[in-house]
């Protein structure tokens, strides 16, 4: 049975000013690394505000989303493949894979976005459409900081080219341009269509306004300057805009609906050959001319900012800070870390920034039933601390069937993790005892090699089988093999066995013989004894003479050595004078038929030297 999803618990924690462009903050599945970070913070901002705020810290709700599940699929196989790319291959040629991955994992993204939208729009009930929603625009911020860091540090666009690929960057995330365009270009009359001044705002492209750029804007000017549309007002904004007039821009901002939107737009009309070291510059400056002068910058707008400031290592601290799980600064820094772009931040406590936010990422994932199988594959890829985490793990899935034990299991030992072995087998070695399955104990104490606890089931086996006269689990027995040296009782369990198959093919003389060695080895123990001359009775009571004469006389000294045994022991523990009878009619038929069988092995053998 699977573990059932559950609510996650409420912890209370105390941070600076919450993010506003998200719904949730620091949901994160491991309640440590959100303190630091919100200790951190705390530290940092309140030397200049003094002001804090208790905030509810739970952890990751994401990974219990059927819909987010698949991300976190879907991204695991991007993950691994990532890791086998050639540290040989050109910087050309793995540059282009690099792009290519980015792309893959904002597929991913795209796909579970759009999903969410269909179920949001399609349910019925508020509070999931309310909660999809939420998760709708977290994904879409992701996706567009994402697409953002390809850009600027993945693909690394130089500049002429950048631009094209800030336009597509906008365009991609403010998708109503190209529709209002389309609709305008389709509609009967398009000069008539209510939107057609609102279309050109943002509809230009790099290749078609680059060979011309220099040119409109010089004629641009002229016309502005000569007040030649001066007649009809649209021309005349629209030349405005072609001449990257700031006036005129912010006046028609609600056409753009962003900062970043703007600045795009700011930069094709007035800077189209940008070079990627002033971005930052531009990027600033947009954003403090298009916020109102009371507004303050969203999270979302700083962790732009900080990419424009190509300070990777501010996006990916923001994104810890305000995103609700690990998945994405794990990824992102995973990525960036195989472009080189990560290699001289390196953390106080030994593990490098990469590696942090990747354990941080599965030790989350091993909160979930169906998920910590994933969590696997990222900690073998963490080198320097990733097999201690997976230790320590790995003891916490719950395992809840033999199934997942035997997963859990090979996990394990495909990894030489020999401790945790021994405690997985040990665990359900101890569960199928409680439970009296004694075959499937005594099947995983072996694979435990654990030589106390398999003697225990061994006993019981042998209780068992003095109880009702028959052992379970024979096929598991019977095939034991070397793993019977584990113990002496177990050593003993096998051979026992073995004596009844030879009994049963009636190979009288190799049961005898193994029967006796038994006792006189000492294998078995003295307790069972009486069992074992016991079932010495019908090969002694066979016509042909089974036991030899020293074989007889080693049986006598068994039975003698027993009986004084059990008379030593009878003075301290009296017995009923019931059992004392049968005990008693044992010992006298073993007698009578081992008597028996010296005259009659005697006789034969004297014969026979004759």
């Amino acid at each position: 049975m699977e573990e059932v999803d559950v609510e996650p618990t409420v912890t209370v924690n105390v941070h600076t000013s919450p993010p506003r462009c998200f719904h949730s903050l620091l949901s994160s599945p491991s309640p440590l690394i959100p303190l630091c970070y919100a200790i951190c913070s705390f530290i940092s901002d309140a030397k200049g505000s003094g002001c804090s705020f208790i905030h509810e810290v739970r952890k990751d709700e994401d990974i219990y989303s059927p819909i987010l599940r698949k991300l976190f699929n879907e991204s695991h196989h991007i993950f691994v493949g990532l890791q086998t790319i050639r540290e040989d291959l050109p910087s050309k040629n793995k540059k282009n894979q690099f792009v290519s991955i980015s792309k893959n994992y904002r597929s991913v993204i795209r796909a579970c976005m759009e999903e969410l939208q269909q179920v949001a729009v399609s349910t019925k009930e508020a509070a999931v459409a309310t909660q999809y929603g939420n998760q709708v625009s977290i994904l879409l911020a992701i996706e567009l900081i994402w697409n953002l860091c390809e850009v600027l540090f993945i693909d690394a666009a130089p500049a002429g080219s950048l631009l094209l690929h800030l336009l597509d960057w906008v365009r991609l995330h403010k998708a109503d341009v190209d529709e209002k365009a389309r609709e305008v270009l389709q509609s009967e009359s398009p000069a008539e269509h209510r939107d057609y001044w609102d279309v050109p705002g943002g509809n230009q492209t790099l290749t078609e306004f680059d060979v011309k750029w220099r040119h409109w804007h010089d004629e641009v000017n002229r016309c502005l300057q000569d007040n030649s549309f001066a007649s009809n007002r649209h021309l005349e904004i629209i030349c405005k805009i072609l001449a990257g007039d700031e006036d005129t821009l912010l006046e028609h901002k609600e056409l753009l609906s962003t900062w970043y939107h703007f600045l795009v737009t700011r930069l094709l009309f007035s800077h189209p050959t940008v070079k990627p070291t002033e971005l930052h510059y531009y990027a600033q400056s947009c954003l403090t001319m298009f916020l109102d002068s009371r507004s303050v910058p969203e999270p979302l707008d700083n962790i732009l900012l900080a990419a424009f400031e190509f300070d990777i290592h501010q996006v990916i601290k923001d994104c810890s800070i305000a995103l609700n799980n690990w998945w994405f600064v794990a990824h992102l820094t995973d990525l960036l870390d195989h472009c080189k772009l990560l290699q001289s931040h390196n953390l106080h406590f030994g593990s490098n920034l990469r590696e942090f936010l990747l354990l941080e990422y599965a030790s989350g994932l091993f909160t979930h039933h169906s998920l910590w199988q994933l969590a696997v594959d990222y900690f073998d890829h963490c080198p320097e601390f990733g097999h201690v985490y997976l230790e320590l793990q790995i003891e916490r899935v719950p395992l809840d069937t033999e199934r997942k034990a035997l997963k859990v299991l090979r996990i394990c030992d495909q990894r030489q993790m020999s401790e945790q072995v021994r405690s997985i087998c040990k665990i359900m070695a101890m569960r199928a005892l409680r439970n009296n399955r004694l075959g499937s104990a005594l099947s995983w104490s072996i694979r435990a090699k654990d030589a106390a606890f398999a003697t225990l089931i061994s006993e019981r086996f042998l209780q068992d089988y003095c109880t009702r006269g028959t052992f379970s689990d024979l096929d598991l027995i019977d095939n034991l093999g070397p793993a019977m040296l584990l113990s002496d009782r177990l050593t003993f369990l096998g051979k026992y066995r073995e004596f009844h198959k030879l009994y049963g093919e009636k190979r009288f003389g190799e049961a005898a013989k193994l029967l006796l060695s038994l006792m006189t080895a000492k294998i078995a123990p003295r307790s069972f004894w009486m069992t074992l001359l016991t079932d010495a009775l019908p090969l002694l009571e066979q016509k042909e003479v089974i036991f030899s004469a020293d074989q007889t006389h080693e049986l006598m000294f068994c039975l003698e050595e027993l009986t004084s045994c059990l008379n030593a022991s009878a003075l301290g523990s009296p017995k009923t004078s019931q059992d004392e009878d049968i005990e008693l009619t044992k010992v006298e038929l073993l007698r009578l038929s081992l008597a028996r069988n010296l005259a009659m092995a005697i006789i034969k053998e004297g014969t026979v030297e004759a």
